[in-house]
């Protein structure tokens, strides 16, 4: 089984590679990193925290809507595209179950998207050792935490991309679910919580509600997790008040259960998808 799956994954990969997906999302995150990093020495002078741990903040406020969107750029067409070249039906020939051709498939575009995380973070390292030297060493703690829930968040968004390829079947279908997708939880999602604690003036919903439907959202959970560990949270607006309110096991109970609860659910949608 396992052999089947690095096979399948390894030949998605190497997919990746020839359609210039690895490239792609190396030179976005590379190219904002660099922005980001370079951007993060005016704030850094006025603070107790060095530029990295500054940058760091930054980084998770433009993760939470650069990862997510790369994920599901990278995996929209997983099943549509086989289903309207004709190749589906070849692969499930093969003594190879729909779940493994699933974990191949995540599995590749996963180490895609971690490939470029990497190497986009590790620029925000190089900057921050560049300009404040050992001082920098602070700020790698937030670094690596920041990859390695950023790798989860992908791999969430990875499969429901997955999912959404599923249920439309055809990549032009995929493509617009998965950015209505990217819209509802990235955007419109917070949009909607804010609209209702404006309209709940400090009442029930506020204190009971919010906080846990903050965490349902993985990308929310994300961007909370980082921001309460982080000794530069002054520096990201936005979530840094209910960072320090939710207690920290909240955010990363989320960030861990959403990758396997996405993948169920492609599974779920492949299960019906007829070759």
């Amino acid at each position: 089984m396992l052999r089947r799956i690095f096979s399948t994954a390894r030949l998605e990969f190497l997919i990746a590679l020839r359609n210039r997906w690895v490239g792609i999302a190396a030179a976005m995150m590379i190219l904002f990193a660099l922005v980001l990093s370079l951007a993060g020495a005016a704030p850094s002078g006025a603070m107790a925290a060095d530029r990295l741990s500054v940058t760091v903040a930054s980084l998770t406020s433009l993760a939470v809507y650069l990862v997510p969107l790369i994920a599901l750029l990278i995996s929209f067409d997983a099943i549509a595209g086989e289903v309207e070249r004709g190749t589906l039906p070849l692969h499930l020939t093969y003594p190879l179950g729909r779940g493994e051709l699933l974990l191949g498939k995540l599995g590749a575009q996963v180490a895609v998207l971690a490939l470029a995380v990497s190497l986009g973070y590790g620029v925000a390292a190089v900057v921050g050792f560049v300009g404040d030297g050992v001082a920098a060493v602070a700020g790698l703690g937030a670094l690596w935490r920041l990859v390695w829930t950023s790798v989860l968040l992908g791999a969430v968004f990875v499969s429901l991309g997955h999912m959404m390829s599923c249920l439309a079947r055809r990549p032009s279908g995929a493509a617009g679910m998965a950015i209505g997708l990217w819209l509802v939880a990235i955007v419109l999602y917070d949009l909607g919580l804010l609209a209702a604690v404006v309209a709940d003036n400090g009442g029930r919903f506020t204190a009971s509600a919010f906080p846990w439907l903050l965490v349902l959202n993985p990308a929310d959970a994300f961007r909370i997790f980082n921001l309460a560990a982080s000794e530069a949270v002054g520096a990201a607006a936005g979530l840094a008040g209910a960072a320090s309110a939710i207690a920290l096991w909240k955010p990363l109970a989320s960030l861990l259960v959403w990758p396997a609860l996405a993948a169920l659910l492609a599974r779920a949608a492949f299960g019906r998808v007829q070759p």
